[in-house]
């Protein structure tokens, strides 16, 4: 019984939830960024390129094996060079977000920490000023 209330206290605290949703939130946005690269990006590139589609950019280290009746025998060997410019459009623009997003964070903390702390109340030299007046007065008074 000690290992699953052991385990229950660590997969509630509160780090561990803000890195699962950290992660499921990462793994969304990784889908949405490959999407925008293979979707928005790469096609246009592509019609620069000469009507490329990346995806399609392979070097062949060894060609297919068919049989007579067109079945593949043995399928090509090919580095799929398309695939990675695309891994790599991918990399940078989540690289590129974190860093802004990073960045950002990293502003706003240095402008909550150059900020002055309210006074909390009257300074020491205020409070030993009021303390000499109050004794002064007192004594005023048993003068008189």
């Amino acid at each position: 019984m000690g290992f699953i209330k052991e385990f229950k206290e660590f997969s509630t605290k509160g780090n561990v939830m803000e890195l699962a949703v950290g992660i499921i939130i990462g793994s969304a946005f990784g889908k949405i960024v490959s999407s925008l690269v293979a979707d928005i990006i790469m096609p246009p590139i592509g019609l620069i390129a000469g009507g490329t589609k990346f995806t399609d950019l392979k070097l062949w280290l060894n060609n297919a094996v068919v049989d007579g009746t067109g079945k593949v025998v043995k399928e090509a060997v090919t580095l799929n060079v398309g695939n990675f410019i695309q891994a790599v459009f991918d990399f940078l623009i989540i690289a590129g977000s974190i860093f802004f997003i990073v960045r950002m964070m990293n502003r706003l903390k240095r402008k909550k920490a150059e900020e002055p702390p309210a006074p909390k109340g009257p300074s020491v030299e205020v409070l030993l000023l009021t303390e000499i007046r109050d004794l002064l007065k007192q004594a005023e008074v048993n003068l008189k």
